[in-house]
């Protein structure tokens, strides 16, 4: 389903995947594919769940896509959204070569036919009118997402997206704890992961929730497969506790 936010449409589309559409037509895709979420076959690889279960997608009606890190890069959920002229703006450190020697062949994103940004921390750039600001993303090294001190996402791995659409700052927080880099950020829509396990959970995301009050907090990155399932509606109850709206968008 769709989630209407001013003159803007939200949907999870699944995993990483969420889609933004402004009211002059101006789509925007983050970290799009996997796991079967855009090919179709997400329901019989992983069976019921709070999480969209769409037939295989492919708008390509995407003016700008965000990728955020190597686990969340797939060159064919790319081809899925991304239309002719898209611009693909890419963390500087997501690699195929590093994801191809992990198994899963992957096309770098150079030898895809679009327009290819590489970015890091801090910076900022517009694309397709859409203000787009890199934002850190990792785990603690003493956090519940690290072994002896190694974070499965070390800071300078991946990052978050603040990506303002219209005129609204929608943040998507990348495979991230909860960090001092959100602090300062201003938001109107908040795309959290809330998975049990590799990212901040739902317990920390609301407590972000809190602290950026948000006009509306969207959670994705959730329930995909075991090891990412989560409470959404405890979630949801305890983010509206807190006086911040909150929407879920599953089936």
């Amino acid at each position: 389903m769709a989630i209407d936010y001013g003159d803007l449409t939200l949907e999870w589309l699944g995993y990483a995947t969420a889609r933004i559409e402004a009211a002059d037509g101006t789509v925007v895709y983050t970290d799009p594919g996997r796991y079967g979420t855009l090919d179709g076959t997400w329901g019989e690889r992983y069976g019921e769940a709070a999480h969209p279960d769409n037939e295989p997608y492919d708008a390509r009606d995407g003016d700008l896509v965000v990728v955020t890190h190597d686990h969340h890069y797939d060159d064919d959920g790319i081809d899925r959204v991304a239309s002719e002229d898209a611009t693909l703006v890419v963390y500087e450190d997501v690699s195929a070569d590093r994801i191809s020697a992990g198994g899963r062949d992957v096309v770098a994103p150079e030898e895809l036919p679009y327009d290819v940004r590489r970015v890091g921390y801090g910076d900022e750039l517009t694309v397709a009118g859409v203000d787009v600001e890199v934002v850190p993303a990792y785990n603690h090294p003493d956090g519940p997402n690290a072994t002896d001190g190694e974070p499965l996402h070390p800071e300078g791995f991946g990052c978050g997206f603040v990506l303002t659409v219209d005129g609204v700052p929608c943040f998507w927080t990348g495979d991230s704890d909860v960090i001092d880099a959100h602090d300062d950020l201003e938001v109107s829509v908040l795309l959290p992961s809330i998975a049990q396990h590799f990212t901040m959970d739902r317990h920390d995301a609301a407590v972000l929730a809190e602290r950026l009050a948000p006009d509306l907090v969207v959670p994705i990155h959730y329930n995909t497969f075991p090891d990412l399932e989560a409470d959404s509606r405890a979630f949801a109850g305890d983010v509206a506790s807190r006086g911040v709206p909150v929407a879920l968008d599953e089936n």
